[in-house]
């Protein structure tokens, strides 16, 4: 079985933006490690929503429009794995002709952009960990390796 790989964009600071599967709020968590982050540091097993605070798997986070440009995304590819796969099953099979025609696959999604929107906020028990959060977020804001709050 083959992997597809889909890029999502970043924004100029290079954050991703995320979505919480439990409060459907967005936010953005710095993509890869900081430069302020501690050698030998390891990825969560979790993350916790800097909206709501409650946890989820690192592969729940995604947005819905990025959900769904990566369906668009890999659609084509996948297809044409497929049809390969059937092809060559059938290759030398007398009296089967597999035939595949171009207009079959379609064309890949429009690329998505990232706005340069949100504020940084870093938590002071994790600060190599910076969030990105609307810019009209006041109150608390939950750290997204541990779920401490502290005051935006």
């Amino acid at each position: 079985m083959s992997s597809f790989s889909v890029q999502l964009p970043l924004d100029d600071d290079g954050f991703l933006r995320r979505e919480c599967p439990h409060c459907s709020r967005q936010f953005k968590w710095h993509h890869g490690s900081t430069a302020e982050r501690p050698s030998g540091e390891v990825d969560p097993p979790v993350y916790f929503c800097p909206r709501c605070g409650v946890s989820a798997a690192p592969d729940q986070w995604f947005t819905q429009e990025q959900i769904a440009y990566i369906e668009e995304a890999v659609t084509g590819p996948a297809l044409r794995e497929a049809s390969d796969t059937i092809e060559k099953a059938f290759r030398g099979v007398k009296g089967v002709t597999v035939k595949r025609d171009s207009f079959d696959e379609p064309e890949p999604p429009p690329t998505l952009q990232e706005p340069n929107d949100m504020v940084i906020v870093a938590p002071p028990c994790h600060p190599w960990e910076p969030v990105k959060v609307p810019d009209e977020t006041t109150g608390e804001v939950h750290c997204l390796i541990c779920g401490t709050a502290f005051a935006a």
